[in-house]
């Protein structure tokens, strides 16, 4: 005869890992995109696709076959009027493609996700989601720009990505094209 145990046991597992998995999906939710109130085209006065060779306040930092990196000649790095760790404009195939701005510390990221939010619209806050965390991630996505904050608190540091939608997948395909 089978003990009661056995039987219930398959069907205690199966409970077990139907809650769990409910909870998952509860709880976890995807990264979504924000539309983006008023796309910027671009970076201060430089719109997207233009070339960044010749302007006298860029200096170039790194260059490839296919890519070249620029940062602000003799500026400290701001964005926003936000003193931060880095800021490189970034060409592919001699046109501008991405802003990448690298930054330290739970404040400099307080002020930097304020100044997105009330530039390119207010993250739509649900209850139950987490605003703190180890990874936070937010993206404004517009007709020509896409903008994306990563905040890593376990490391205290952030980045933000200001792209054009058409060009920065060319990072990508110039990258594996030529193993750079």
């Amino acid at each position: 005869m089978l003990n009661a145990f056995s039987i219930w046991s398959p069907l205690r597992i199966l409970r077990r890992i139907l809650c769990v998995s409910t909870l998952l999906i509860l709880t976890a939710r995807p990264v979504s995109a924000i539309t983006m109130a008023n796309d910027p085209h671009g970076y201060h006065d430089l719109s997207w696709g233009v070339p960044l060779t010749g302007i006298p306040d860029l200096t170039v930092t790194r260059e490839n076959t296919h890519t070249t990196d620029y940062e602000f000649r003799d500026r400290p790095p701001v964005y926003a009027d936000i003193p931060v760790e880095s800021l490189h404009l970034s060409t592919v195939d001699a046109q501008f493609a991405r802003v990448t701005i690298r930054y330290r510390g739970a404040q400099v990221h307080k002020q930097v996700l304020h100044y997105l939010e009330q530039t390119y619209g207010t993250i739509e806050r649900l209850p139950g989601q987490m605003m703190r965390g180890l990874n936070q991630q937010y993206t404004w996505r517009g007709t020509d720009t896409e903008i994306t904050l990563t905040y890593e608190a376990n490391r205290d540091r952030g980045f933000v990505f200001i792209e054009s939608r058409n060009l920065s997948p060319r990072f990508q395909d110039r990258m594996s094209d030529t193993a750079e």
